[in-house]
């Protein structure tokens, strides 16, 4: 995140030795995730939170496991969704007649059009295979020269640097991986080009508790709440304005096509509200996963000797390489996002009826039961999208597609351009706080290609 944000202590914690030592939600515990989670494997691959339930009730537990990650993703049944609890409250609340509570993080408007277009499995099937699949879904093949576009938009802007002995210098992050999946969004979505910059705030916003929240819940303090009301303000009225202009002159977007469209699944067309939610949703989780795709791509590219010049020279090796670059480093490291119905026992740890799952994609990703050599960059690894970055099942995220789309546009126009890329002398790597693994900045120094 780029706009002002909350002060929050980011000094960093020691690298653990022992499990004693770990804590992966405490500021600073980023720095050091991947020295934990060998630990982990071994010594706790169910990790205990002890009083941190849901509300405060019981205890939290974080599976650390890609055998017991992957039983709960493909189960929503078995394992509520936290989302589908909270509609199944908003629609009570409703039915009682009283009024839902102001979200000051407008994810209230999210969550009505779950309420309403997708509420079942097999609704949340239709939502996908009618609304958001042909977009940014399997169908995001259609954005590919558009993504090209706009890569190679981005990199006119310092491909032409010289630092006077044939390198150029940029800042990785600012000036590709973050622009890139805003701009691309925002073309998807139909949304002016003038309005990236205000748009990349709002989406900064949204995702504010996933960064600044605390604990395993990503709870925000009162003071970040009223700061990311604030700089919320405008979004919904926006989004209004853009809903009602593609209604009266429909373009070829995906806002155009959800205020057309009569969605089958109900047999009637979408309201306003219900665009509203949609459109939210692709705010909220088509900018930060790509951008941090891309940033620890670049770190990989720098720290494994030849590992540029291989997918440079063969191009076909390019998806194979942004597939295992995610495992390795998975852009959403971890969420609590499931509730067990019933007791459980993973790995002979017994879970009561009605605890909070922490699932730890990271740490499933490298998991050694599941992979050999779990720390390793290979490009002929079997299986190579069976990782859980995207997680796994129906609830799979919706805008995979689209992300891995822009990663393999993204390193096929860099290829294309540049002889070699390598750190610049003068990075910090500071994390991004939060969820999110990647680096705050990324100074690197490129070789234009002849």
């Amino acid at each position: 995140m780029n706009n002002k944000t909350p002060n929050h202590d980011q000094s960093p914690l020691s690298c653990p030795h022992t499990l004693e030592d770990i804590d992966l939600f405490a500021p600073g515990a980023q720095e050091h995730w991947y020295e934990a989670y060998p630990i982990l494997h071994r010594e706790a691959p169910v990790l205990r939170l002890p009083g941190e339930g849901i509300d405060g009730k019981g205890d939290g537990f974080v599976l650390n496991s890609y055998e017991d990650i992957e039983r709960v993703v493909k189960d929503p049944e078995r394992f509520t969704p936290l989302m589908t609890m909270k509609v199944e409250e908003m629609q009570s609340m409703l039915d009682q007649g009283e009024q839902l509570p102001n979200d000051a993080s407008r994810f209230d408007l999210a969550m009505d059009s779950v309420r309403t277009l997708r509420p079942t499995a097999a609704l949340w099937r239709a939502h996908r295979q009618e609304l958001t699949d042909p977009w940014v879904g399997p169908g995001a093949k259609r954005h590919e020269a558009m993504i090209r576009a706009v890569a190679d938009e981005l990199i006119d802007r310092w491909i032409d640097r010289n630092d006077g002995d044939g390198w150029g210098t940029v800042e990785f992050v600012d000036e590709f991986a973050r622009a890139l999946p805003q701009r691309v969004m925002a073309n998807v979505l139909g949304f002016p080009p003038e309005d990236v910059g205000q748009l990349a705030l709002w989406g900064n916003a949204q995702v504010m508790q996933y960064v600044y929240g605390k604990g395993h819940m990503n709870m925000l303090d009162e003071e970040s709440m009223l700061l990311q009301a604030k700089q919320l303000d405008g979004f919904a009225d926006y989004l209004a304005d853009q809903v009602a202009k593609k209604r009266r002159q429909p373009q070829n977007d995906m806002i155009s096509e959800l205020t057309q469209v009569k969605y089958k699944a109900l047999n009637r067309k979408l309201t306003d509200e219900e665009v509203y939610g949609i459109i939210y949703f692709m705010v909220l989780g088509g900018l930060e996963t790509t951008q941090y795709a891309l940033e620890e791509e670049a770190q990989l590219l720098c720290e494994q000797s030849g590992l540029f010049n291989t997918i440079k020279a063969n191009n076909s090796a390019i998806r194979a390489f942004t597939e295992e670059s995610m495992r390795l480093r998975a852009p959403t490291q971890g969420l609590s996002t499931r509730l067990t119905t019933r007791e459980e026992v993973f790995q002979g740890v017994t879970v009561p009826a009605g605890s909070i799952l922490h699932i730890r994609f990271g740490a499933g990703n490298v998991d050694p039961k599941q992979y050999e050599c779990p720390y390793e960059l290979k490009l002929d690894r079997k299986s190579l999208g069976n990782h859980l970055t995207f997680s796994q099942g129906p609830r799979t995220c919706p805008g995979a597609g689209i992300s891995r789309v822009e990663q393999v546009v993204a390193w096929q126009q860099l290829c294309s351009r540049l002889d070699s890329i390598e750190y610049a002398p003068d990075n910090a790597f500071e994390h991004q706080p939060g969820i999110m693994l990647g680096t705050l900045s990324l100074n690197l120094r490129f070789k234009r290609a002849a």
